[in-house]
């Protein structure tokens, strides 16, 4: 009887290994996408170059600012600036605040978001502590900054974008990594 059923479950065993590797394999054709489509707000994670854009004087955009740590995380952390009036092709700097307000030292790493998402392939950062991950010591403050800017490329039908970050707890870190306040390597 047993060998009756053997056919059966070879492909039912390969079957569940192919489910599982489609499974494995959805997250970073899932990242793809949204970074071919702008879809899910995701923004680049490398520098953007300023292009020699003349800004557009005739027209502003309002970016909004928003940060939060994950609910497990126990930092303080906000834009310094919440609201920001902006021509598309200017360049333009703000700081967010992190504070460690644990009784140890910490290594976060910010994720940001856009919204719209569609917007997210316009709005291009220059520096960004979500770059890196950030070191802080039982009871430090960081202001950490962000500089970018707005194509003049962004169409008519975005006035406001929001930009999101959501900071988590590293847990493993390696030397390499992580930078303190003072920009050295973490030992």
């Amino acid at each position: 009887m047993a060998l009756k059923h053997q056919p059966i479950v070879v492909k039912l065993c390969l079957l569940t290994a192919a489910m599982f590797g489609f499974g494995y394999a959805l997250v970073p054709l899932y990242d793809v996408f949204c970074d071919l489509t702008g879809l899910n707000g995701k923004t680049s994670t490398m520098a953007a170059t300023a292009e020699a854009a003349i800004p557009d004087k005739k027209r502003e955009v309002l970016v909004e600012f928003i940060a939060r740590p994950n609910n497990n995380m126990p930092w303080v952390f906000e834009p310094v600036v919440h609201k920001l009036r902006v021509h598309p092709g200017e360049i333009h700097r703000i700081d967010y605040l992190a504070h460690n307000v644990t009784g140890r030292a910490m290594t976060a790493q910010a994720v940001p978001s856009v919204s719209p998402g569609q917007a997210a392939l316009y709005f291009n950062k220059m520096e960004c502590f979500c770059f890196t991950q950030q070191h802080l010591t039982a009871g430090q403050q960081l202001l950490m900054p962000l500089q970018f800017y707005v194509d003049p490329a962004l169409p008519e039908q975005f006035s406001t974008i929001t930009l999101s970050y959501t900071l988590y707890e590293v847990d493993a870190v390696t030397p390499v990594t992580a930078q303190t306040a003072t920009g050295d390597n973490n030992e």
